[in-house]
Parts: structure tokens; sequence; C-alpha cells
């Protein structure tokens, strides 16, 4: 009898490992991850682990977070860089020793590295996960964030941010468990914070990676950028009563741009490979192809183009308006000499379901794969890059 009870509970785990790991992209690595801090029920099972959250501590995260008016009263007379810089620094002053040296940790490639598309449970990540703050320490991070995502558009910027995180709280319900939830995200601070020196904020958790990499008047970069979500469907924040869908307005500027291609310009952009998933995830740094493939935009008719560029504006436009409209301008003027790609359908709603975006600069893939924890239902992996300032140009 004993015997046949540990086979089937080794069973049952190796079924749910199995499972979690379709939510496959390469796995950067493992190294300290997991942090003990106040007001949560979160803790450590050593280098590189992640115990999990209760659902509890991940939806007192989702409802400090939902507040966007800052409470920061220090950092309102600066601007730019110096504000980031400010309320950067603010956030690290709420933190305990022990916590500041687990959240802030020196600049290196490596240390910028460490993101990935899968839960923290099954990829370690550095830093602090939100279910350690307190609701002092949170809403310093909130500013932080309030101030460097753009608001007050549904699905996108900090809405889409919080949408994630939401979602990952209907991961907990829908049996993923306490890998799962808004609590097992991280945020680390890698370097000194200044206007002048390199430096970068780095918030990462399931489905979610967003940088900030800043080198004074050397130039910044926001990428490599994740973005997925699991489910698709609208899913509601508990504590406000708000609905997100936080890729579906992606998935549908694909598809306008896809099927408002001639057959024969469909033809010309359709690659000959299946994917199953992005090519340049977690892990895949700085292997641009040499060679573009599929439709140059350039060719297009300015209507169509203008269904290009609006794909690309969801993800740039994530970022505050400044940041944003600087990086945008860079890629209308590389419009031209951009080119699209697809794989499988047009319409964006089928597993291996697959488009890309690569120009001078831009960078950006969004696949369709099969569910994870919702079987049987398709959900997207996406990721932003750029050619020249993913880690702001580390190397």
């Amino acid at each position: 009898m004993k015997k046949s009870i540990s086979f089937g509970f080794l069973l049952a785990v190796l079924v749910a490992i199995f499972f979690a790991c379709q939510d496959h992209a390469v796995d950067p690595g493992t190294g300290p991850g997991g942090t003990t801090g106040p007001g949560s029920g979160t803790g450590t099972m050593g280098p590189g682990t992640s115990s999990g959250v209760s659902i509890e501590a991940s939806l007192t995260v989702t409802a400090l977070m939902s507040n966007t008016t800052s409470t920061n009263t220090t950092c309102s007379g600066s601007t730019g860089l110096a504000n980031v810089v400010c309320l950067t620094n603010a956030f690290l002053s709420t933190l305990d020793a022990t916590q500041k040296n687990t959240a802030q940790l020196t600049y290196s490639l490596a240390n910028a590295q460490k993101w990935s598309n899968l839960p923290a449970g099954l990829s370690a990540r550095y830093g602090v996960n939100l279910a350690s703050l307190t609701a002092t320490q949170l809403a310093a991070f909130r500013n932080l964030m309030v101030a460097v995502l753009a608001l007050h558009t549904a699905n996108e910027g900090y809405d889409e941010m919080l949408g994630n995180l939401v979602a990952d709280n209907v991961l907990y319900y829908a049996g993923g468990g306490t890998t799962y939830g808004a609590g097992n995200f991280y945020v680390s601070i890698l370097g000194t914070p200044s206007t002048s020196g390199l430096w970068e904020i780095l918030f990462t958790g399931h489905h979610y990676t967003q940088p900030y990499t800043f080198n004074g008047p050397s130039g910044s970069g926001y990428t490599p950028a994740f973005r997925g979500v699991e489910p698709t469907s609208v899913v509601s924040n508990t504590a406000t009563g708000q609905s997100y869908q936080s890729m579906e307005q992606e998935r549908v500027a694909f598809a306008a741009m896809l099927t408002g291609l001639s057959s024969g310009e469909q033809t010309t952009a359709k690659l000959s490979s299946t994917f199953s998933d992005i090519v340049l995830g977690p892990g895949q740094d700085w292997k641009f192809p040499t060679t573009k493939a599929g439709l140059r935009v350039g060719d297009l008719s300015t209507d169509k183009q203008k269904l290009v560029q609006e794909a690309i504006k969801l993800y740039v436009n994530d970022l505050d308006a400044t940041t944003a409209a600087s990086v945008l301008a860079k890629y209308t003027s590389e419009l031209a000499n951009t080119y699209i790609a697809y794989s499988g359908s047009t319409s964006v709603t089928a597993q291996n379901d697959y488009i890309r975006i690569d120009g001078p600069s831009v960078w950006i893939e969004f696949s369709y794969q099969g569910g994870v924890i919702i079987r049987n239902t398709p959900h997207p992996h996406s990721v932003w890059r750029d050619r020249t300032t993913d880690y702001g140009g580390t190397k």
C-alpha cells in the first residue's frame, strides 16, 4: 500500500512539472530569488528557489497596486531621469538592510539577464518579491512604476502590467497554486541610481518582464521586454472590479496587419517554418538574424504601413509618454526598412500562429501556443527587443 501511494505521488509531481514547463522558453539559469520580508507569507527554500506565496498576499499586492495616484511628496520637483532616480532611491530607502542587500545588486549583464517568462518558482529571480513588501514599501514601488509606465490607457502601460498581475492570481485559483500570483513578481535595482552612470530597474515575473536601463547621456534601453498572459479571457480585479484583457489589443493589431495584406503580400510575408514559441526569448540575447525575412514595409501602401506602425505602438506606448515618443520616432524613421513576417494563420487565433516585426532597431515577436494551466486554450508569448539598445547596449 505504501509503495502504491509513493508511486502515485511521484507520478503526480512529475506530471505537474511537465505541464508547468510547457510554458517554455530558455531558462537563463538559477540564482537567489526568494526573500522573507515583513507582512508576507513568503520565504526562501535556499538559493535559486522560491516557495511561492499565499493567494491572500497576492490579492493584497493587486489591491495596493490598483491606485495609480502617487503618494510621493519628495520627488515632485524633478522630471525625466532625475525623477526616476529620486523615486528609485525613495523605494530603496523604505527597505530594511536585509531587503536592500537582496534588492540592490551590482550592474552586470549577467544580473540584467536574470529574467524569464516562467513563474519564479521554476526560474528564480533576483531582488525582492512584491509579497514580501509592506504596504509602505509597495506604495513606494508603485510610485516608481507609475512614473515609468503609461497611465490611463486600458490594457496598456501600467494598466497592462496590473492586468498581468491579476491574471496570475486567476491562475492560482485555476490550479496553479502558490507558484502563481502577483506576489511572485520581483523587483531589483542593478547598480547605483544616478543621472550619469549605468544602472537598471528590473521588474520581472510570470509572463511579464520590463527593464529600464539608464546610462546618463550615453542613452537608455527599455528592452528586452517580455509580454504574455494566461488566461486570454477577461479577468477582473477583485479589489476594484476593473476588467483586463492585457494582450488582446496586440493580437487584434497583428491580425489587422496581416489580413490587410493582399494575397501576394501574404505569400511574401509568410515563413516556411512553424514556430511553437518566440525565437529570441530569455537566454537568447544578441542573437538577431543577420538576414531579414518576410515583407519589406517600405513596399506597402501608406495605409498598410500604418497598420504595422500601430502594432509597434502597442509595445512602445507601454512606456511613459515622453520616453515612448522618443523611441517611436526612431522606429518610425526606420519603418521603410522594417520587415514583417508570419507563420500559421492571419487571424492570430490558433496555436503556433507567429508574427515577427524586424527593423534596423525594433524586433517584436508574438507567438500563440498551447495553454498551461488553462488547458486546450492557446495563450500568447511576446517579446520586444531592440537590436541596438537591449540592456542599454550592454553585451
